[in-house]
């Protein structure tokens, strides 16, 4: 920067029009005293004139006064002392300083302006444009501020001259030109003017530069030493590596750039956690030596110890540090051996896989491991004054005041210190069990107590899975019950219905009524399905499907539930894999699914299905799929954009009769219902959402591999029949003698033989009494004393021919491994009507 001038002078030019208007005030008040004062001397009659044309000399000097204050020819200073203070601060300041008007005439420019750009007089100064547009290195940065003299923003730029201001040869000059606006009060009011402030800062130049070449040097020097070196930013990014560290890690320095790598790419395991965990107060400069070690390109591993200093900024954060890196690798020095122990300890320290710390007798960590760092993180309160931190501090609140005590306990010397579960602050979905051992510290200033945590997180987690099966199993027991002992009574309903509307026609009053109590028996024996389906005894049909062809067909009844509100988007996987399930059940969840989500959009909104392949590798990377074994699955995704479902009441989602819709519209069996149908097939379901947003369902089938088919078993036919008569002989075996009562009315009537048991003990009695002469067995699957299964066996023994439908409210894949392989059978669930048991009866005999 250029020598300021010592010489005190004024500005070199000034048009700030300063009037002499108060002189001419000065001359006007002395005739005024004058002429008074010869007034005073005269008597009255004489002065009374005179006083007349002095009051009206006054008015016209007043006239006059406001007149030439109006346009500007008299101004009274106004200036206070804080304004002559500045002006003359500008006058004499090194440097310097030009103001122009808006037309780019000079109305200001003090002595280093003119010194500086070789002004000779006043009538010699130059606008900074004309000074510097001369040179072509520097007409663009100078264009750049006129321009932004216009725009009216604060600008500077730095030119470089070949030589200086007005001199044709030397040495070249760095210049600094800043541009600002500027309010100037003059006679006509506030005008916008300009600023120009031009300082030579060659000498800065040169100094940076020599700085630069000093830091050269220390770089090179650095690149070269003996030791590795490296700097990190708060974020764990390293900024600089130096060549040794560089080569001792396998990395090409030519190709380093400043923040691509981190430290947990270059540190093994969790030993950046250790260097992570360094805090301190504003203002602070910590220093920490920490064993640890290093890992190359090659995956080798490098023991190393670090001299690690790190600044914290004013806000506190921590800043870049600067760390110096010893390695620990085996050589020949007379200490090998204890070094050796050292980066063994260190290694088998850091790299636990459990946490460790000490505690001195108040409870504050002394030291700890990497394991300890990435498993409790930052306390909640970080250090105080830069102190060791409190182990209650890595806690929640609810689990402080145990381990507290547990830390006294320790301090006293307490060998039977029981393990605490405890959950930690800083993630209130995650827990630790700790263990606390007291160890003998003389002095009582040292360690009191080691602490050993192990994370529980997942067990813990396993355990609220494990306790949700378990519920979900017993109430599936519980419906499952139910359902079959309703399944019976149904039964009785339906059939008795049955056979009085057989004994009316529809113009009797009564068939009417009839008609409604089968009816109203048949709404209920859906809800006894659903109640089947979610405790997963429903019978089902699985056969290979190709999920994108059953929700291309779907798509059609799907627009008409969702109606014109809802918008519907199929997104179909390439190449899906096939599923095995049963195609009406399958149909029967997408549209429970799909009802709910119209139901959680009620001002509309889109509902997307989407399917996709997942393979092993990555089965397990979808969140929240706890208990799904990895493997090959084909998944289905129903999302919506509704209202989104609370934690609370996510966990009850799939509870039979839960529901959150108003009374009377809804079962609460939706959801039961499609939970029950996938866990029967073999797959799994997940629900995430979140509140305000909308929900999603995560269907897992797994995949089907196509196998030789195998021969069908014998089932009941489905095809229509017009002869439902018949002469066999039947054995009916049925517990609930309503049903029985019913069934043996129903197939008497068509003409069949019927022989009643009321259990399997009975039937076999029966069987003896008749000789074998029986046809068919119609039997109940679930009695006293024999079920059906035992039932057949015994049968088999003397019959091995014997025709077999077995009725059942449970699903036929129920009590299907009971029977020995391979057998033949036909299955009728309940509940049935007159017309569906007369078919399976007529559909068993026909069979070969």
């Amino acid at each position: 920067m250029s020598e300021p001038s010592l010489r005190p002078s004024g500005p070199v030019i000034d048009r700030s029009e300063r009037s002499g208007s108060i002189g001419l005030l000065v001359l006007l008040a002395l005739g005024l005293v004058v002429a008074a004062g010869a007034i005073v001397v005269m008597s009255r009659e004489q002065a009374e004139p005179y006083v007349l044309g002095l009051l009206g000399l006054l008015a016209v000097v007043g006239v006059f006064c406001l007149f030439a204050g109006t346009i500007g020819l008299l101004r009274f200073s106004s200036k206070s002392r804080a304004n002559s203070i500045a002006q003359a601060f500008i006058d004499t300041n090194d440097i310097g300083t030009v103001i122009t008007d808006k037309s780019g005439r000079i109305i200001y420019a003090n002595e280093a302006y003119a010194d500086l750009t070789g002004t000779n007089g006043p009538g010699d100064v130059r606008t900074v444009e004309r000074v510097f547009a001369r040179d072509p290195d520097a007409a663009d940065a100078i264009f750049r501020l006129s321009q932004a003299t216009k725009s009216g923003v604060r600008v500077q730029e730095e030119v470089r001259l070949p030589h200086p201001i007005g001199q044709p040869e030397g040495t070249a000059r760095w210049y600094r030109i800043r541009v600002r606006p500027l309010e100037v009060d003059d006679q006509g009011g506030a005008r916008t003017c300009t600023m120009w402030l031009v300082a030579d800062i060659t000498r800065d130049r040169v100094e940076q530069e020599s700085s630069f070449q000093e830091l050269q040097r220390v770089i090179n020097f650095l690149d070269h030493a003996p030791a590795g070196f490296f700097s990190a930013d708060g974020q764990g990014r390293i900024v600089y590596l130096n060549a040794t560290l560089a080569d001792w890690l396998g990395h090409d320095l030519a190709q380093f750039e400043a923040g691509a790598l981190s430290l947990s790419d270059i540190v093994r395991g969790d030993g950046a956690e250790l260097i992570h965990s360094i805090s301190g107060q504003p203002g602070d400069v910590k220093s920490e030596t920490i064993d640890l070690d290093l890992v190359t390109r090659q995956g080798k591993t490098v023991p190393v110890r670090l001299l690690h200093r790190v600044p914290f900024g004013a806000d506190g954060l921590a800043g870049e540090s600067r760390t110096l890196v010893l390695n620990r690798s085996p050589g020949e020095e007379a200490q090998e051996a204890l070094r050796a122990a050292e980066v063994r300890f260190a290694r088998f320290f850091n790299n636990t896989p459990i946490a460790i710390a000490s505690v001195d007798r108040d409870g504050r960590v002394v030291r700890s491991n990497a394991p300890f760092l990435r498993l409790l993180g930052k306390p909640e309160g970080g250090e105080e004054n830069g102190g060791p931190r409190q182990l209650t501090d890595f806690v929640a609140p609810s689990g402080r005041e145990a381990l507290s005590a547990a830390l006294e306990a320790a301090a006293e010397g307490r060998s039977e210190i029981h393990p605490m579960d405890i959950e930690l602050s800083h993630d209130g979905e995650r827990s630790a069990t700790f263990y606390l051992s007291a160890v003998e510290d003389g002095d009582g200033d040292g360690e009191a107590a080691i602490v050993y945590a192990l994370e529980t997180t997942k067990q813990r987690a396993l355990e609220a899975q494990f306790a949700q099966s378990q519920k979900m199993q017993a109430i599936g027991h519980l419906a499952g019950g139910v359902a079959h002992d309703f399944n019976n009574v149904l039964t009785a309903i339906i059939g008795f219905s049955d056979l009085l509307l057989a004994n009316h026609r529809p113009t009797d009053p009564s068939f009417q009524d009839i008609m409604n109590i089968k009816q109203n028996a048949n709404r209920a024996a859906g809800l006894v399905r659903q109640l089947l389906a979610f405790s997963r005894r429903q019978t089902l049909r699985p056969k290979e499907l190709a999920l994108n062809d059953v929700l291309a067909d779907l798509s059609i009844l799907l627009d008409r539930l969702l109606g014109e509100k809802v918008e519907l988007k199929v997104v179909h996987g390439r190449d899906l894999w096939p599923v095995m399930a049963d195609q009406n059940q399958l149909e029967q969840v997408v549209v429970n699914l799909a009802v709910n989500a119209r139901d959680a959009m009620p001002e509309g909104g889109r509902l997307t299905i989407r399917t996709s392949n997942v393979d092993e590798e990555t089965s397990h990377s979808f969140d929240d799929t706890r208990g799904m074994p990895d493997g090959n699955y084909v998944l289905i995704e129903v999302t919506d954009t509704g209202t989104g479902i609370s934690p609370d009441i996510m966990e009850k989602i799939f509870d039979p009769f839960f529901s959150t819709k108003e009374v009377g519209k809804g079962t609460g069996l939706g959801l039961s219902t499609v939970y029950g149908i996938i866990k029967q097939t073999g797959g799994y379901i997940y629900p995430s959402s979140v509140q305000g947003e909308g929900m999603t369902f995560r269907i897992f089938l797994p995949r089907h591999i196509s196998e030789e088919p195998k021969v069908a078993k014998e089932v009941v036919s489905e095809s229509p029949m017009t002869d439902l008569t018949g002469s066999a002989s039947i054995l009916l075996v049925e517990d609930e003698e309503a049903v029985r009562a019913f069934a043996a009315r129903a197939l008497a009537s068509r003409g069949y033989t019927v022989h009643e048991a009321g259990s399997g003990t009975e039937a076999l009695a029966v069987m003896e009494e008749t000789e074998g002469g029986v046809d068919l067995v119609v039997s109940d699957v679930v009695m006293p004393e024999m079920d059906g299964p035992s039932l057949l066996r015994e049968l088999r023994k003397t019959r091995p021919d014997l025709k077999i439908i077995f009725i059942s409210g449970y699903a036929e894949g129920a009590f299907e491994k009971n029977l020995p392989e391979n057998e033949k059978f036909s299955f009728l669930p309940k509940p049935f009507s007159l017309k569906e048991l007369a078919t399976a009866v007529k559909d068993a005999l026909s069979l070969d």
